[in-house]
């Protein structure tokens, strides 16, 4: 659903449905934005983006977890493994659109 919101706003979108398929989509199309759920399979959320964040070419991507995780820990956690922003879900469409500004 994620995917459909940022096309409808003119966004360009890839998508992968496990960590392992993010890390090597993310490393092949060096996107703007990287949003990861923190629950993958394969490769969780948190490790994803502490490998991107490791890549040179990623220090300046915005990377968005979306979760249904929203405890402090939960958005300290990710902001450690080199998050931009925790958003809970459901994610507010408007919020979002703002946000991709």
């Amino acid at each position: 659903m994620l995917g459909a919101v940022c096309e409808q706003f003119g966004h360009e979108v890839d998508l992968a449905y496990d960590g392992p398929s993010g890390l090597e989509a993310a490393r092949r199309l060096r996107p703007d934005v990287v949003f990861a759920d923190l629950v993958l399979p394969g490769l969780d959320g948190h490790e994803l983006a502490r490998q991107l964040r490791q890549d040179p070419a990623f220090r300046n991507v915005v990377m968005i977890a979306v979760t249904g995780l929203a405890g402090d820990e939960d958005r300290e956690r990710s902001r450690e493994a080199g998050y931009d922003h925790h958003l809970v879900k459901p994610v507010d469409p408007a919020f979002l659109k703002s946000l991709l500004r």
